[in-house]
């Protein structure tokens, strides 16, 4: 099983679409949120790991993945085998 994360922040629409592609799923339990402007330390990973605060990015085993369509694209050929 992958271990997915995503960064975003509520007011985001680009994070939106992804939030919604995630509940679409069903995967609300297969991604952890991390909220950039809820959490500082979600912020700082992101800046640490990536030198961006763009949101929404999702982690794929460890590995950015920014864009939302692209975000989403991926959740949506991948979702059968998460």
């Amino acid at each position: 099983m992958k271990k997915l994360e995503l960064y975003y922040f509520d007011e985001c629409p680009y994070c939106q679409l992804v939030l919604r592609t995630v509940a679409d799923l069903g995967l609300k339990d297969k991604v952890v949120l991390k909220n950039i402007r809820k959490e500082a330390a979600n912020r700082e990973k992101l800046m640490k790991d990536t030198g961006r605060s763009t949101v929404p990015c999702l982690y794929i085993d460890g590995v950015p993945m920014f864009e939302s369509k692209d975000i989403a694209r991926w959740l949506t050929d991948n979702a059968k085998g998460l």
